[in-house]
């Protein structure tokens, strides 16, 4: 079953099940519709409805289901315990999408990440691994998908505003989807956290200015100082505590030049550079 099935990283997976042979059931709040696109479930997977805030119902959706695919929507922990004792009920294995941020050493000394959502990862890897069921991390860098935030600045200008952030090695949501489909459908992955990065280290006026040459115009990034960013991120209907914990993320954030190989020691295919992200998603920003 994966779980945000109708989302970025969670549509590649059911594609990428649907390919290995696999048999996946999509699992969303609402019931996705069939077709392309980011929202929509390919034909001929089984979509399934259920809330994680209802035990009840994932148990139903559960039934049957031997591997469970793993993000968390929330900002707390809140209905972890119950959603992980619904599945271990019925699934022997979970591929949790965690933050290569996460620094479990921390945890372990009574201190804190370095922001809310890091904690929240540390905190779910936890739960998960004192579960019971067999799971894997997957401690994934910033997703090149969040980009995709930038598409209304750029069809109407050529600046694209807002906080700004130390540069990581962005990665892109196929290939932290196909790490997740080995884990999923082979054997050997058990017990494993794996840091998931891109091939180069970009920052995000760096980001945006690769999407100018995918969608042929010079772009740039203008950074802009945290309160205003907040109000715009509030005015665009976006939850407080939501725009809090990104921003404080985002300002959080240490500079890294971490590069890891991950991604092509499991899956044998090197990682996608943001500029073939960028390639690939030009519609988006059109």
């Amino acid at each position: 079953m994966v779980i945000g099935s109708t989302g970025n990283v969670g549509r590649e997976v059911v594609d990428g099940l649907v390919a290995a042979g696999a048999a996946p059931r999509a699992l969303s709040r609402r019931q996705g519709v069939p077709g392309e696109g980011v929202g929509r479930v390919p034909g001929g997977v089984e979509g399934v409805v259920g809330d994680l805030r209802d035990p009840a119902m994932l148990e139903a959706a559960l039934t049957g289901v031997r591997s469970v695919f793993l993000v968390w929507p929330f900002l707390t922990t809140e209905h972890a315990p119950a959603v992980l004792d619904a599945m271990g009920r019925h699934a022997r294995r979970v591929v949790y999408v965690s933050s290569s941020g996460v620094d479990r050493a921390v945890d372990r000394t009574a201190e804190r990440q370095t922001d809310p959502i890091r904690q929240l990862h540390a905190d779910m890897e936890e739960l998960i691994e004192k579960s019971g069921a067999e799971w894997t991390v997957l401690r994934a860098d910033t997703f090149a998908s969040n980009a995709r935030g930038w598409a209304a600045q750029i069809r109407a200008g050529d600046v694209v505003r807002g906080p700004d952030s130390a540069a990581t090695a962005v990665i892109d949501e196929r290939d932290i989807a196909a790490v997740a489909v080995r884990a999923l459908t082979e054997d050997g992955h058990g017990g494993a956290t794996y840091v998931l990065t891109g091939p180069q280290v970009l920052s995000r006026a760096e980001q945006v200015r690769a999407i100018g040459d995918a969608v042929g115009r010079p772009l740039r990034f203008e950074a802009v100082p945290p309160d205003i960013a907040r109000e715009r991120m509030l005015a665009d209907g976006r939850p407080p505590a939501l725009v809090d914990a990104l921003l404080a993320g985002a300002e959080a954030r240490p500079a890294s030049e971490l590069i890891t190989t991950t991604v092509e020691d499991i899956t044998g295919a090197p990682a996608r550079t943001f500029a073939r992200w960028a390639a690939d998603r030009v519609d988006v920003f059109r």
